[in-house]
C-alpha cells in the first residue's frame, strides 16, 4: 500500500482534479464530499460572512466547462461511462451531460487514490442522483453500491404545484467484504419500545415460526454480552437495549437554518457538522485519512479534526484557507479547553502536490513516484521540448507522420498500447497529431501506426518522424535512468 505523498491536515487551493492526479494510490481511507448538484442557478454567500466573497455558478456546458482530452480518455479507457453520460445528455439535457462528465473524470481519480478497503460518500440531491449512480455503478462497480441514504429536513418553501423538496441523496459506495464500517444505533420510537415492553412480558411471540426466545431481563443480557457468555437459546428481539441500527433515512439532523445558527459561516451550501461527524464516525477509524475533494467551508475537513482523523481537502475558492483556520481554532478550544492543540496553522497550497518536486533531485528518495507520476500536462511539456521544431517557437512534430503541427493539436499517445500492457508513465507516451491519435486503437502498436501511415499515404516526412522518435526514445532512457 503506498503512503501518503502530502501532509496531513493540508488544504489544497486549486482544481482538484489537479490535485488528486497528483495524489498517490490507494491512500484514502474515505472520501467523503459535497460537490456541486447542478442547480442551473449561481450561489453566493452571506455578505457580512466569514465566507463573504464565496460564490459558484452551479450551471454546467460542454463549450466552456469540458476539456476535450476528457472526452477523449473516457471514450477509450470508459466506453461504459460514457455511455452513461450521452444518456443524460439525451434524456434530461447537454448541461446534465456535461455536469456528468465534469463530475466522471474526477470520479475516476477519487477510486484511484480511495483504498481498497475505503469508502465514498457522495452527496447530492434528487436533480443529479440517478445519473451519478449509473456513472458510480460504471466507475466502482454495482457490487460496491451500499446505500443511496435520504437526508430529510424541514424548512420554509414557497408555494408550489408539487410535493415539498425536503431531503438529499447521500451514494454511499464500499466493498462489501473489506469496508470499514462501525454500526450507528438509533433513538427508538415510542411504538418499538411499546413492542419491546410486550414481548419481554410475554417471554414469547408465538406468531413466530421459529419460537424465538425473548429476554426477560435485559440487564442480565447486557451482562452476558459483556462477559462473552450468552446462554443457549437466549435471544435479542431486533432492539440493543432499546435502539435500533440506524436506518438509511436521516430526519434527526437539521439543516443550518438562519444567520442566527452559531454553526453557520455564510457559506452558501453549507451542510451541519453532524451530518458528516456521521460519515466519518461509521466508515472510518481514529487515524484515518479523509479526503474531501470540494471542501468548500471545510466541514468535512472540521469533522474529521474533531474525531481525530487525519485529513485533506480541497477547493478552488480562495477563501476556504481563512475559513478552514477558523473553524479548526474554535474546534480546538472546544476540545480542549480554550488551547489550541496543534502548534502550527494547518498546511495551505496554491499548487497541486508535486508539481514542485518532479525537478528536484534532492527531492526524489522523499518522493519514489517522480517522474512515474507525472500528469499529462507535464508529460506534454517534456515531450513538446523535444518533439520542438527549430525556429519555430510553439510548433512541434508529429512523431507518427511527420507533419508539423501547433502543439494545441498535438495529443499524447502511447507507444505500447495498455492492452498489451502499455503504462500511462512518460516512458510509453510520445505526442502525435489528432488524425493520427484517431486511427490508432487499444491493438495498434505505434510502429503499426507508423507503417499504416506510409501505406496509406498519410505520412508526410518520415525521415522527420523517425528522429524524432528517436528524440523520445533518449528521453525515455534518460528518464529509466534516473528513476529512483
Amino acid at each position: 500500500m503506498a503512503e501518503p505523498n502530502w501532509l496531513n491536515r493540508t488544504l489544497y487551493h486549486a482544481d482538484n482534479l489537479d490535485v488528486m492526479r497528483g495524489m498517490n494510490s490507494d491512500t484514502v481511507d474515505l472520501i467523503a464530499t459535497d460537490p456541486p448538484f447542478n442547480k442551473s442557478k449561481d450561489f453566493h454567500a452571506t455578505p457580512d460572512s466569514l465566507a463573504r466573497g464565496a460564490s459558484f455558478q452551479d450551471r454546467w456546458s460542454w463549450e466552456n466547462d469540458i476539456h476535450d482530452s476528457w472526452v477523449t480518455h473516457l471514450q477509450r479507457k470508459y466506453p461504459r461511462l460514457m455511455e452513461a453520460i450521452e444518456s443524460a445528455k439525451y434524456a434530461h439535457s447537454p448541461g446534465m451531460g456535461a455536469y456528468m462528465c465534469f463530475m466522471a473524470i474526477r470520479l475516476i481519480e477519487m477510486h484511484r487514490v480511495l483504498k481498497p478497503t475505503g469508502s465514498i460518500y457522495l452527496h447530492c440531491d434528487p436533480t443529479a442522483s440517478h445519473y451519478l449512480k449509473a456513472c458510480m455503478d460504471a466507475i466502482f462497480g454495482w457490487k460496491w453500491f451500499r446505500n443511496d441514504i435520504i437526508w430529510c429536513y424541514r424548512g420554509m418553501t414557497p408555494k408550489q404545484k408539487r410535493w415539498q423538496n425536503k431531503h438529499d441523496n447521500i451514494l454511499f459506495y464500499a466493498d462489501k467484504k473489506r469496508l470499514t464500517f462501525n454500526v450507528q444505533y438509533g433513538e427508538p420510537t415510542a411504538g418499538s419500545l411499546k413492542t419491546y415492553e410486550s414481548m419481554k412480558r410475554v417471554g414469547y411471540n408465538a406468531n413466530h415460526k421459529r419460537m424465538m426466545a425473548v429476554v426477560y431481563d435485559w440487564d442480565k443480557y447486557n451482562a452476558a454480552v459483556k462477559s462473552g457468555r450468552i446462554p443457549a437459546g437466549m435471544r435479542t428481539t431486533e432492539f440493543r437495549g432499546g435502539r435500533p441500527p440506524m436506518m438509511d433515512w436521516w430526519t434527526d439532523i437539521k439543516i443550518l437554518g438562519g444567520p442566527k445558527n452559531k454553526e453557520r459561516k455564510g457559506y452558501p451550501t453549507q451542510k451541519p457538522l453532524a451530518l458528516y461527524e456521521r460519515i466519518i464516525t461509521a466508515s472510518s477509524n481514529e487515524g484515518d485519512v479523509v479526503l474531501d475533494p470540494f471542501a468548500g467551508c471545510a466541514t468535512t475537513c472540521v469533522a474529521a479534526e474533531r474525531l481525530g482523523r487525519q485529513w485533506v481537502g480541497v477547493d478552488i475558492w480562495e477563501g476556504a484557507h481563512q475559513i478552514v483556520l477558523e473553524r479548526i481554532t474554535e474546534v480546538s478550544h472546544t476540545l480542549n479547553g480554550g488551547k489550541v492543540y496543534y502548534t502550527k496553522e494547518p498546511p495551505y497550497r496554491s499548487e497541486p502536490m508535486l508539481a514542485t518536486l518532479l525537478d528536484d533531485p534532492t527531492q526524489r528518495k522523499r518522493n519514489p513516484y517522480g517522474w512515474e507520476r507525472l500528469r499529462p500536462a507535464q508529460m506534454r511539456a517534456r515531450l513538446e521540448a523535444v518533439q520542438a521544431v527549430k525556429g519555430k517557437p510553439g510548433w512541434v512534430f508529429c512523431a507518427a507522420c511527420g507533419r508539423p503541427l501547433e502543439k494545441e493539436f498535438m495529443q499524447l499517445e502511447h507507444i505500447r498500447p495498455k492492452s498489451d500492457g502499455g503504462v500511462d508513465y512518460i516512458t510509453n507516451r510520445i505526442l502525435i497529431c489528432g488524425p493520427c491519435n484517431m486511427t490508432t486503437s487499444d491493438r495498434i502498436t505505434f510502429r503499426q501506426l507508423r507503417k499504416k501511415n506510409k501505406d496509406k499515404g498519410w505520412t508526410v516526412n518520415a525521415k522527420i518522424a523517425m528522429a524524432v522518435f528517436k528524440r523520445v526514445e533518449a528521453l525515455h532512457k534518460r528518464v529509466r535512468i534516473e528513476l529512483p
